[in-house]
């Protein structure tokens, strides 16, 4: 019983990992021991949050920048992933995108975007990294999944962005798709649901221009049944534990970690 939520010595890939929600994710992942692959679409950004992280929590954190959302850039990075490792033993599928617009303008490439982006992109990433997620997974030590996607796809956004919710829903309803399929393979899959984080993401959409820093997150947590919004702590120690020995037999799950918003 002892050590059921360690994942020292694990290799683990966190897409997105380099502001944000997955920035916090492989922060936790490092402070416990893993190795954490992170990958953005922006080369300057990645690499300096690579540095940063690995200075900061220690252990070793390794830039590998691509686009996720088109097969190309998912292809690309598998590539260069396969120069280090040869097995892969946590999939953090975090890498996203919103569009906002009125109804009446919203436009075809902000759906298609969004929907490459947060659908498209895990499961191809999911599909090319299949060999390295099975090569050390048995039946006692199963490798694991996690795909993030949000409270927005489970109830009604506040916000017009008509395409991140529906994807959302959809990246959900993956997760237990393929749960269904992996775990034979003795590949555990499951989901988390997040709330409000003090993220780019969520700074732009309640008036903070993106400016994380600068933007008022106490008011933004007095709307919250919990009054705050999330820390790094919050999602990390999720993301670890769907990660880790801890996991073993909870299977398909989307688990919220949103204060009490969607129950509330």
């Amino acid at each position: 019983m002892k050590d059921l939520f360690s994942v020292d010595g694990k290799v683990v890939i966190v897409t997105g990992g380099s502001r944000g929600i997955g920035e916090m994710i492989a922060a936790g992942f490092l402070a416990n021991g893993a190795k954490v692959y992170i990958t953005s679409r922006k080369a300057e950004v990645c690499n300096a949050t690579a540095e940063r992280l690995q200075q900061e929590y220690g252990g070793e954190c390794v830039s590998i920048p691509a686009d996720m959302s088109t097969l190309a850039g998912i292809e690309g990075f598998c590539s260069e992933f396969r120069q280090h490792e040869d097995h892969l033993d946590v999939l953090i599928n975090n890498a996203g995108v919103a569009w906002g617009a009125p109804l009446e303008e919203f436009p075809e490439t902000g759906w298609d975007k969004v929907m490459n982006t947060n659908v498209k992109g895990p499961f191809f990433l999911i599909q090319k990294l299949l060999p390295e997620l099975k090569k050390n997974a048995s039946h006692e030590t199963p490798t694991h999944i996690v795909n993030v996607g949000s409270i927005d796809g489970i109830k009604t956004p506040i916000f017009d962005n008509f395409s991140y919710g529906p994807s959302k829903a959809a990246i959900h309803h993956l997760t237990r798709v393929l749960a269904a399929h992996l775990i034979k393979r003795h590949i555990v899959v499951n989901g988390i649901a997040p709330g409000p984080f003090p993220t780019y993401m969520l700074s732009t959409g309640v008036g903070g221009g993106g400016d994380t820093d600068n933007t008022d997150w106490d008011a933004v947590g007095r709307g919250n049944p919990r009054g705050r919004v999330g820390t790094a702590e919050d999602i990390a120690g999720l993301a670890i534990f769907l990660s880790s020995r801890a996991c073993g037999f909870t299977i398909g799950d989307i688990i919220t970690c949103d204060g009490g918003s969607v129950v509330s």
